[in-house]
């Protein structure tokens, strides 16, 4: 074993036993979408898994099909469950004229490009396997003026309007809605999907959409339906058309307007909304990098870390975790790339792994401590824990002072992203101090004096250290000798 590797493991040993985490686990018929995070991809930009569907491809023009598939998301899915996301959006996934789903020709057959059924049924299979869900768009109107239900001479009045290739049907129309309803209830029978997701829900009314949510959940109680439009309907979680340009705005720099931030999630801590769902761009906007003004990796770091620490639905696009740029359409839709920097990964992955392991963290009673000019605090906290998350997005290194009575008696505040120990000072207030542009999880924790483990395996490691010093000295002067050896000889 190389040296790096014997000091890795070592101080990991001693991180062990310095860290306190007490994780309260979440009966798994109790949780609910507010405890999952979205990974937002299309299928055709993410990763060519096998060549024998690439009909007619052209990755060198960002207008048409690239080659991505079921099988290339099923390879490279490692890379999105180490992020600790628990739901992969697909986007569509049926049958196509273009590359990103929006000239749907069927309800029915899956694009021949993407793969198989049987390939998108393993993919199902697999994430539900590795506790996961796919979630698929469905698209309630706006399709190919080719699409299979046009090609129906009973279905004429079906349609009440087509524009640059695109066909609106009837929402009003009962038939429609029939139809509609019956197509996407095939849909999840058939391939036991997590989550679906309701677009181009046009003039349709909540009457019609919770009729067909009501019988998405009588196939299965469970699926999560979401939509990417504003709506009354009894969807899973919220959408605000707003949010996006709400966190960019506070994003894009330090030391912004920061008031509304919390608009969508108050409500839903108050009990008196479904979760919102946050996030800063997605796959019908801009990306976030077209409006840093200050640099890129920092700027996703703070983003990021309120999208996925926040009360609510966090939806990431992907990409986004390698900063990925481009203007809405074809040049935010780039192929991913897998050879590029891994700093945001780990940040995310860092993140999502206190966050998956804490039901607290992630749905405990929310106290806001700080929210101004980009200077964001807040408790989350429930009978077995306390977590304070700190964002500090401010062109100033900045301190929050927590009250003792707050924190409780015999307690100490852990840094998990630095390691650092925050004690009670003679004001009776722990002083948490944040380096400009720093994100930090404190977790609340007994007090514990001298660390009697932490001190056993510092020893270790030194004791460690100096055995492996002298080894590389006595083979040294060993190499030394066979060598005067040869010469004499």
């Amino acid at each position: 074993m190389k040296f790096n590797k014997w000091i890795s493991v070592l101080a990991t040993t001693v991180l062990a036993t310095s860290l306190t985490i007490t994780p309260v686990a979440k009966a798994e018929n109790t949780k609910t979408i507010a405890d999952e995070s979205i990974y937002d991809l299309l299928v055709d930009r993410y990763f060519n898994g096998t060549d024998k569907n690439d009909l007619n491809v052209n990755a060198q023009d960002p207008s048409q099909f690239a080659g991505g598939d079921f099988n290339g998301i099923l390879q490279k899915l490692s890379l999105i469950k180490d992020m600790g996301f628990t739901i992969v959006s697909l986007g569509p996934v049926f049958a196509t004229e273009k590359y990103d789903g929006t000239l749907t020709t069927s309800y029915s057959e899956f694009e021949p490009h993407f793969g198989t059924a049987e390939e998108f049924t393993n993919l199902v299979t697999t994430l539900k396997q590795k506790n996961m869900r796919v979630m698929i768009d469905f698209p309630l109107t706006n399709v190919s003026e080719n699409h299979e239900w046009t090609q129906d001479p009973e279905k004429v009045d079906w349609i009440v309007g087509t524009s640059n290739g695109l066909v609106r049907w009837d929402l009003k129309n009962q038939e429609v809605q029939q139809a509609l309803i019956n197509a996407i209830v095939e849909f999840v029978s058939t391939y036991h999907v997590g989550g679906v997701r309701l677009t181009n829900l046009d003039i349709a009314d909540a009457q019609f959409l919770n009729d067909m949510i009501s019988a998405i959940k009588e196939v299965d109680e469970s699926i999560y339906i979401i939509s990417d439009e504003e709506s009354d309907a009894n969807f899973d979680a919220t959408y605000f058309n707003d949010t996006n340009e709400i966190f960019r705005s506070i994003y894009i720099n330090v030391d912004q307007d920061s008031s509304e931030q919390l608009k969508y999630i108050e409500p839903f801590v108050n009990g008196e909304t479904k979760p919102t769902q946050i996030m800063f761009d997605n796959i019908n906007t801009d990306r976030f990098i077209m409006d840093v003004e200050a640099y890129p990796p920092t700027r996703l770091k703070m983003a990021i870390a309120s999208m996925l620490l926040l009360p609510g639905l966090p939806v990431m696009q992907y990409g986004t975790e390698i900063a990925m740029n481009g203007a809405v359409g074809p040049e935010s839709h780039q192929l991913y790339n897998f050879r590029t920097d891994e700093e945001l990964v780990d940040f995310i992955e860092n993140i999502q792994m206190l966050k998956n392991s804490s039901d607290t963290l992630r749905g405990g009673e929310f106290k806001l401590l700080k929210n101004e000019n980009g200077l964001l605090a807040f408790m989350r906290s429930s009978e077995d824990e306390k977590w304070i998350v700190v964002i500090n997005n401010t062109s100033k290194t900045k301190r929050i002072d927590i009250p003792k009575d707050l924190v409780g008696e015999g307690k100490e505040i852990q840094a998990m992203l630095d390691s650092e120990v925050v004690r009670v000072n003679n004001e009776n207030v722990y002083p948490l101090a944040l380096d400009r542009e720093v994100v930090e999880i404190y977790q609340v924790v007994d007090e514990r004096g001298i660390n009697i483990p932490y001190l056993i395996a510092l020893g270790f490691v030194y004791l460690i250290f100096i055995s492996f010093i002298v080894a590389l000295m006595r083979r040294s002067k060993r190499n030394r000798k066979n060598e005067t050896t040869e010469n004499t000889n």
